[in-house]
């Protein structure tokens, strides 16, 4: 017997708040004026609580229904002024909207671990999120930049029998799994409730309500190694069907509008391509989406591709360009590493790891050429451009020379919440990352270790904060035991 389909108007099991959010994003701002969107869900017997801006209640659009919940958008501005500031139902939140002298930005990555997740103490879990709370209420941040992996989604792979039974299969027969109707209710329900539940958890529901943020997504918001496995995966019924939950949930829960909608920071019309971009006082920040379109031999098609060199192109003469990489784009040679596992061992576990990486040799001319856009931007726009990226569960910080006087500064975070790996590897790969690599003529790799650190990688829990003084970039890594580090000039 099939399973039965589970009714839609059935409320989530998860113990929820009566209202989660409000969810801020940012939508780019300018001199005058914060451009902003809120989320906020609600049983969907209830009202849209009132957002109250500058000049008046704003009207919610309904974004989703979700299993006995509603999600509601909200687009409005706020005037740049340090006491701006909106309502939601009664209670009002600060906002910083100046950003156009000093500022602060937080950067974070990799939310959650693999298996688990959701039982781990609340406590221990969200410690580094409570203690970038409480900086952001000493000095308020005034932009939240996500790298990636916001929400691990492995197990939605164990939200319905033969989801699990297709997971385990080999590549070659899982196209013979037919996509059902009770598998799509299973799976859309997995991810609306994760989401939902991280989203209501009042260490992340603080900073969110205050602090807009802009986020990219990774694998694990769809699946492990998301575009690394065999073309049998990803094609197949259950691959696809998969991908376009996440997808749908991604349009909602990261970027704040409806399942099927393009983000408005988007320039591919057709959505295919995620690529984000957005401008603000003298800085931009350009997030490219490296998982919609990746394959085991290509990490963007043509859609990610022209939206990626499109945003660059708007970058102006000398401005600041934070580009948002989920994987790092300066590393070790972790192609040697992957060529010698294939040779002595073929195919094995971590091989959608390893292809996961900007430096794999399947993505060596892709890289040269990510690479090459950046080097072109410092050269021929005068642009400081710096990479921030997650994914390794490391902190760690590198360079390359882009031309006559540019730098290319590439800092690791990650992760917020995931635990951090052994510090045996950390050093192995502190040991690769030593041999250097120079993907470009006359650009060579460094890494480097975190300013007052010794070794090249940190195998701790933590997140980045840029600030913006008189001018000046500094970074600074905040280590969940070793503690803040000294700042470092970018």
């Amino acid at each position: 017997m099939p399973d039965a389909v589970p009714d839609p108007a059935a409320p989530l099991d998860a113990k929820l708040p009566p209202v989660i959010g409000p969810i801020l994003f940012a939508r780019g701002s300018g001199e005058e004026a914060c451009r902003l969107a809120a989320l906020a869900v609600v049983p969907s017997w209830n009202r849209p609580p009132p957002l109250v801006a500058e000049g008046g209640e704003v009207a919610p659009a309904r974004l989703a229904e979700l299993f006995g919940w509603t999600a509601w958008g909200y687009d409005f501005a706020l005037p740049a002024r340090p006491d701006a500031s909106y309502e939601f139902a009664g209670r009002c939140f600060p906002v910083r909207t100046d950003l156009s002298g000093d500022v602060a930005l937080a950067f974070v990555s990799c939310n959650g671990q693999e298996t688990g997740d959701e039982a781990r103490q609340a406590e221990s879990r969200n410690l580094m999120w409570r203690r970038l709370q409480g900086e952001h209420e000493r000095r308020p941040f005034a932009l939240l930049l996500h790298g990636g992996d916001q929400l691990y989604a492995d197990e939605a792979l164990d939200s319905h029998p033969e989801v699990a039974r297709w997971a385990k299969l080999p590549p070659r027969r899982r196209p013979g799994i037919r996509w059902t109707p009770e598998m799509e209710e299973a799976v859309r329900r997995w991810f609306a409730a994760r989401y939902l539940t991280l989203l209501a958890e009042p260490a992340m529901a603080a900073l969110l309500s205050q602090v807009p943020s802009l986020m990219m997504w990774d694998d694990h918001d769809i699946m492990d190694g998301w575009g690394s496995h065999p073309s049998g995966v990803q094609e197949s019924p259950v691959g696809e069907g998969i991908f376009r939950i996440a997808r749908e949930m991604f349009a909602l829960f990261q970027q704040g509008v409806a399942p099927d909608a393009v983000p408005p920071l988007a320039p591919d019309p057709a959505g295919v391509s995620l690529t984000l971009g957005a401008a603000f006082p003298g800085f931009r920040v350009v997030a490219p989406d490296l998982r919609s379109e990746r394959t085991q031999t290509r990490v963007m098609g043509p859609n990610g591709w022209q939206s990626f060199e499109r945003l660059l192109r708007t970058v102006r003469e000398g401005e600041r360009v934070l580009v948002v990489s989920s994987v790092p784009a300066l590393g070790p040679r972790l192609s040697l590493l992957e060529r010698i596992l294939d040779r002595l061992l073929g195919t094995q576990r971590h091989e959608d790891d390893l292809r996961d990486q900007w430096q794999s040799f399947a993505h060596r001319l892709e890289w040269q050429r990510f690479l090459s856009c950046l080097a072109k931007l410092a050269t021929a726009r005068g642009a400081a451009v710096t990479a921030l990226s997650g994914e390794i569960h490391l902190a760690a910080r590198g360079t390359m020379p882009l031309g006559p006087g540019g730098v290319l500064h590439q800092l690791v975070a990650s992760g917020i919440s995931h635990p951090a790996p052994s510090r045996f590897y950390a050093r192995a790969l502190g040991g690769l990352a030593r041999l250097g690599h120079r993907p470009l003529k006359d650009m060579p790799i460094r890494m480097h270790p975190l300013p007052g650190r010794r070794g090249l990688y940190a195998a701790e829990r933590n997140y980045l904060v840029l600030t913006r003084e008189a001018g000046r970039w500094t970074a600074e890594w905040e280590l969940e035991a070793g503690g803040r580090t000294p700042p470092l000039t970018i």
